[in-house]
């Protein structure tokens, strides 16, 4: 699906079984083709883009416009119902033409699934993050059921999203909700956190201070929101870096300190090996890669999964979250303050680390999908 949380969790996946000389076909809207096929990949259009969805489920609420207070609402009719039928309608004529041995689709892209059963070929579903009955709220999950019972489709209870299909689940059973999983066979697989290719400033190599990271992500990231969170970290003894993401124009946000560098973008996945602690909305991207690097976290959510995540992160030590009016720029200074040097967190932190560090590669689940596929 067309967005960066949830097309690149499937990119190494795609990588290491084309590596095992099998072809990848992605399907995916047009404006995730070009790093898809940097990879390699043959690469097919279906479904549209996240902010498309947004404004098509608007228009069935009878506006155009972007509305705050109907967000929820809208996030509903496009992830319940406007997704998953484009991906369906649109798939159905490309795997009848390729007729490929198995389908992955990503948890919040059913409509994948869909097209799948409906064309009689084997589906396993791709996660992203932690399931449990909080990850789609129930005016997501209407819809969609309205959707799967016009298709003619009945799946586990609970298991909405993921048709009742095998999970690859990329989250660390420790944290993760195995009760909620176990109707359906989960296959863990090890996150890898992936970047487009781009080059870490050299000063990140080499700096003597800690370093922190700060990114709002892709999507949810404002001016206000950056230069309030810079304000805290500004004060500590620390390079930090900013990360404004395409949302926020970098130059605007005038005015830093010596200490703190902005940059409008930088190779996450890379960068992440040398900070220190990373400051973020807790997009489940960011989350688990800061999971798998190593890196305490503090979490700012703004939306989506981003509270829900924040507080897993906070319940397991690796680092701590603040909600709403927590977030002050004083607050910010002091949790990063006592994180670096919290001895209890860093444990937390490396238990983890090594926790995904043993969980099977890419690499060794392929020939799983191959049985999966017959």
């Amino acid at each position: 699906m067309g967005s960066h949380g949830h097309t690149y969790p499937l990119l190494p996946l795609a990588v290491a079984a084309r590596e095992q000389g099998h072809d990848i076909v992605y399907a995916v809207d047009s404006g995730f083709h070009a790093p898809v096929a940097k990879l390699g990949f043959t690469v097919v259009e279906a479904g549209l883009s996240i902010l498309d969805a947004f404004t098509q489920a608007n228009s069935l609420h009878g506006t155009d416009q972007f509305q705050r207070e109907m967000l929820r609402q809208t996030a509903s009719t496009a992830f319940g119902s406007v997704l998953p039928r484009a991906y369906a309608r649109d798939l159905a004529p490309i795997l009848e033409r390729d007729k490929p041995d198995l389908v992955v689709f990503e948890i919040l892209n059913p409509g994948a699934g869909v097209a799948a059963i409906q064309a009689g070929i084997p589906a396993v579903c791709h996660g992203f993050g932690k399931v449990d009955p909080m990850m789609a709220p129930e005016t997501m999950v209407t819809p969609l059921l309205e959707y799967l019972d016009e298709v003619g489709i009945t799946v586990p209870n609970g298991q909405f999203f993921g048709l009742g299909a095998p999970y690859l689940d990329i989250f660390p059973a420790s944290l993760q909700d195995l009760d909620h999983l176990r109707e359906v066979e989960r296959i863990p697989v090890r996150p890898v956190p992936f970047a487009e290719p781009g080059q870490v400033p050299d000063w990140v190599r080499e700096h003597r201070r800690p370093l922190v990271y700060l990114t709002f992500g892709t999507a949810f990231a404002g001016l206000e929101l950056i230069q309030r969170a810079m304000a805290g970290l500004s004060r500590l003894d620390a390079e930090v870096l900013v990360a404004t993401g395409p949302q926020v124009e970098a130059s605007l946000v005038a005015d830093a300190p010596d200490n703190v560098h902005v940059m409008s973008w930088v190779p996450q996945a890379d960068l992440l090996a040398h900070a220190d602690l990373v400051v973020h909305h807790g997009g489940s991207g960011t989350t688990v890669s800061a999971m798998t690097t190593g890196v305490p976290q503090l979490v700012l959510p703004q939306g989506a999964d981003q509270f829900r995540n924040g507080e897993v992160v906070a319940a397991a030590n690796l680092g701590d979250h603040l909600v709403g009016e927590e977030f002050t720029a004083d607050a910010v200074h002091d949790t990063v303050a006592r994180l670096l040097n919290d001895a209890a967190v860093h444990d937390a932190v490396e238990s983890i680390r090594l926790e995904i560090a043993a969980m099977p590669s890419p690499a060794d689940v392929v020939p799983k999908l191959v049985e999966l596929a017959g």
